[in-house]
């Protein structure tokens, strides 16, 4: 942590890790659930669904609601509710009444307070640190991502889960409770206030004209649309992948996403070379075919092992990709449009993931589990071949940012 970022970084370091730890363990506990209430492929895409489905009814509003608002306060009110659906589970699990319709709608509820926690949220970094350090800066949150959420928290959401389905869940209540007692720490600088108060509409259109007049926030955002619907049609049916058709075990799905995590830990002594030796189109070229072959392994691998190799390579393509495109996002977007653009982005980010976890469980449940795998390997080498010649424009953008503020 480079002394120029800051204490007002450092607490956001530290709220962003806390939390992590929290939804790492989720990451593992929640498809173990779900799935401990029911085998139907269908059912078990419909809580990735409904936990994403909230995206699409507020994230544009959460957007407003970032640059309208203070953003500190935005962000612990929203986690305090957060931590409140997490009890209200936990009293279902210890008293005995949960069924797979409680648990769906408890990760709606949970889906639409996070929705304006990671918009909100996701505008404080630009507010705290310069746009030449912003690299740097996301690479740190990214690897507490990588390694508290993918690696330590997946294993022990597992391990607690087989202690006990409530553990897991108030191991996390814990965990969002104490991130935002961290946040509050943050002391921001003042957002330009509008001239005049206006309706939310007019600020949403803002937002995405703002978006689509972007030549490189634009090119990422339809991107991550497209390839979010065949990852998610892919991932929502990961969990009975792993149970069912590898025969690994709950600590064994745990195991999967720690792979994946291990990957991006490699990918963390290795990010500041890869931008100095090559161009961030380049990069996200290559992260491209990446996720396509990713697909393609998937759906011909039969094996425990090999299924840990491929998250192994997985996951350092994630980190790499989603660093760098959340640096040039965040370098683009001037603060007071940071989040309506944001929620713009994000919304194609969960939106698209709606329309592939809903594809995935019809394609699971007419065609068998790795059926999705299949689907997200062809439709991801036909969006490659589309959007090639456009990632280019991404690094120069960029790069002309950077040199303008120095």
């Amino acid at each position: 942590m480079p002394p120029r970022l800051g204490r007002d970084f450092r607490w956001l370091l530290g709220s962003s890790w806390v939390s992590q730890v929290g939804d790492g363990i989720a990451l593992a506990a929640g498809p173990l659930l779900i799935a401990s209430q029911t085998h139907d492929p269908f059912l078990v895409a419909m809580g990735a669904l409904l936990q994403r489905l909230p995206w699409l009814l507020f994230g544009l509003y959460a957007g407003v609601v970032a640059d309208r608002l203070d953003r500190l306060v935005v962000v612990v009110a929203v986690d305090v509710m957060r931590a409140v659906v997490l009890g209200i589970l936990v009293l279902a699990l210890a008293t005995g009444v949960v069924n797979i319709g409680l648990v769906l709608v408890v990760l709606f509820l949970f889906g639409t307070a996070e929705v304006f926690a990671d918009t909100t949220s996701s505008t404080l970094l630009p507010m705290v640190v310069a746009k030449r350090d912003l690299g740097i800066a996301n690479a740190r949150l990214t690897a507490g991502f990588v390694t508290v959420n993918q690696m330590l928290g997946p294993p022990v959401g597992a391990a607690l889960f087989a202690a006990g389905m409530a553990w897991p869940f108030v191991a996390q209540a814990v965990c969002v409770l104490l991130g935002a007692a961290l946040i509050a720490k943050m002391r921001l600088p003042a957002v330009p206030a509008p001239e005049e108060p206006k309706r939310v509409r007019h600020d949403i259109l803002e937002g995405l004209r703002w978006t689509w007049r972007h030549p490189a926030v634009r090119t990422l955002t339809l991107t991550i649309v497209a390839f979010n619907i065949t990852f998610g049609a892919a991932w929502s049916v990961l969990v009975l992948y792993s149970l069912k058709t590898l025969d690994m075990g709950e600590v064994g799905f745990g195991l999967l996403t720690t792979a994946g995590a291990i990957g991006g830990m490699v990918a963390i002594g290795s990010y500041d070379w890869l931008e100095r030796h090559f161009s961030l189109g380049n990069i996200m070229r290559v992260g491209l075919i990446i996720e396509t072959f990713t697909h393609l392994a998937l759906a011909l691998n039969r094996s425990g092992l090999g299924a840990i190799v491929i998250m192994f390579v997985f996951g350092a393509h994630a980190f790499v990709w989603g660093t760098t495109s959340r640096t040039v996002r965040m370098r683009a977007v001037p603060t007071e449009f940071q989040g309506r653009v944001g929620s713009v982005y994000l919304v194609g980010v969960f939106g698209s993931m709606v329309i592939g976890t809903a594809l995935g469980g019809v394609i699971a449940g007419t065609w068998g589990i790795v059926a999705p795998f299949w689907f997200a390997f062809v439709g991801s080498a036909l969006l490659v071949v589309l959007i090639w010649r456009q990632m280019p424009h991404i690094a120069h953008a960029d790069e002309a940012l950077v040199a303008a503020e120095d």
